[in-house]
């Protein structure tokens, strides 16, 4: 089949858990979980864990019991393991399109515009095994003349092992036929609130979706529902976001490996926060105008509560880290309540502005030329020897109040330290 302009979504099979039995052989065909923060509960799972009946959010309390029955893996979540595995994925996807858009951590786009000479399913093939042979991850591809048919390829390739991973749906015959299994709320863009009004109105598939009268779904669900449509009759209407659009606000948050009683903690976990915000800021060439900080306690531990929160307003946008930092310190300092056993914390910047359009304020110190240049130094040595090689001091250096991973796998590709070691 001669391929027409279309869409391939390349999505990584189980992907955190991929990442892991890339480095450990002794993982693989083997059951394994990856846990959330805190190793609350389950985020990942291999397919030998999803036969159990095991699901996506189960506390680790509750079947834990059914896991060890089967010799499962227990694993915390590795970020920085994963992290450096999805660049390696979407670099290596790119040498199959000048035109990607990374959609998520595990899932790309490629625009397939240019390619009409190339073999479609051979094409899917290639671009395959040529992920799988680089990183070792295994991926499913869907091709389609739309990015929503394509989601859907993607799910059909997943769902039937026949496919091989594959499926081409680019001038499907039985199209229809494949719609009326798609139930409307697995339809891309299509959310829970809005599939519930669909079923309230007798659309309960993509088929009937895609036969609805357009002036009643433009009517009832603007124009984002009317694209939909059209891209489920293979109109493309929804281009590739080659550069994500910056983020609006930028938090920093997580819970407590242990409770937080002391301002020297909740301190220095803020101070680490705002400083984590700060360089995201900066990776995105944005400044903040506004930055809050709260602190909260567990509300299901019954015992006294306290949640707590401030905000403090620049008079000009801002991305230096001591900056941040000693403000949201300061703020902490403020709103911290003795007695109390805190869970979380959190930093979050906000009225983002492009670093380009920063008007200054002669009344306000504002950043010099030095602490722009040490801000990208910072930035450089961390981007290069790993995340917190160099840090700002009042972050702490023990950090005990750090998330709790104590199934963690090392970092290979990111610590030297932790690179696998081949024995002869």
């Amino acid at each position: 089949m001669t391929m027409k302009t279309g869409y391939a979504l390349i999505d990584c099979n189980n992907f955190y858990v991929s990442c892991e039995r890339v480095f450990d052989p002794a993982l693989r065909n083997r059951p394994v979980v990856v846990l959330s923060n805190n190793d609350g509960c389950i985020v990942a799972r291999s397919d030998e864990v999803k036969t159990l009946g095991i699901g996506n959010g189960t506390p680790l309390f509750r079947c834990r019991d059914r896991l060890d029955r089967h010799g499962t893996a227990v694993l915390s979540s590795n970020y920085a393991l994963y992290g450096d595995m999805s660049r390696r994925v979407m670099e290596t996807l790119s040498r199959f399109s000048p035109e990607i858009e990374t959609y998520s951590i595990d899932e790309a786009f490629l625009s397939l515009a240019g390619f009409q000479r190339r073999d479609t399913t051979r094409y899917a093939g290639e671009i395959k095994k040529t992920v799988e042979r680089w990183t070792g991850i295994p991926v499913t591809v869907g091709v389609a003349e739309t990015k929503t048919l394509a989601k859907i390829a993607t799910r059909l390739a997943k769902k039937d092992p026949g496919m091989r991973g594959i499926c081409n749906l680019m001038g499907f015959p039985r199209l229809e036929e494949i719609l009326e299994g798609i139930p409307v709320e697995k339809i891309w863009g299509v959310g829970t609130a809005s599939a519930r009004k669909l079923r309230r109105s007798g659309i309960g598939t993509a088929r009937q979706f895609r036969h609805a009268d357009p002036k009643w779904v433009r009517k009832h669900f603007r124009v984002v529902g009317l694209r939909t449509q059209r891209e489920l009759w293979g109109e493309a209407c929804i281009p590739l976001e080659e550069e994500p659009p910056p983020k609006k606000q930028i938090v920093c948050s997580r819970s407590f490996g242990r409770p937080v009683t002391t301002l020297q903690d909740l301190r220095e976990s803020v101070a680490d926060y705002a400083a984590q915000a700060a360089s995201n800021l900066r990776r995105q060439g944005s400044l903040a105008r506004i930055l809050q900080v709260y602190i909260a306690t567990n509300p299901f531990n019954g015992g006294p509560q306290h949640t707590g929160g401030i905000q403090v307003r620049f008079p000009t946008p801002t991305s230096d880290s001591l900056q941040l930092v000693r403000f949201a310190c300061r703020s902490v300092e403020r709103i911290f309540k003795p007695g109390f056993h805190y869970k979380k914390a959190g930093v979050m910047l906000l009225e983002l502005t492009p670093g380009s359009r920063m008007q200054t304020d002669v009344f306000w110190p504002h950043t010099t030329e030095k602490i722009d240049s040490l801000m990208q130094a910072m930035d450089q040595i961390n981007g290069r020897f790993g995340a917190g090689s160099v840090q700002i001091a009042s972050s702490g250096i023990a950090k005990n109040w750090r998330m709790r991973r104590s199934f963690k796998s090392p970092r290979y590709t990111t610590q030297w330290e932790d690179l696998p070691v081949v024995k002869a």
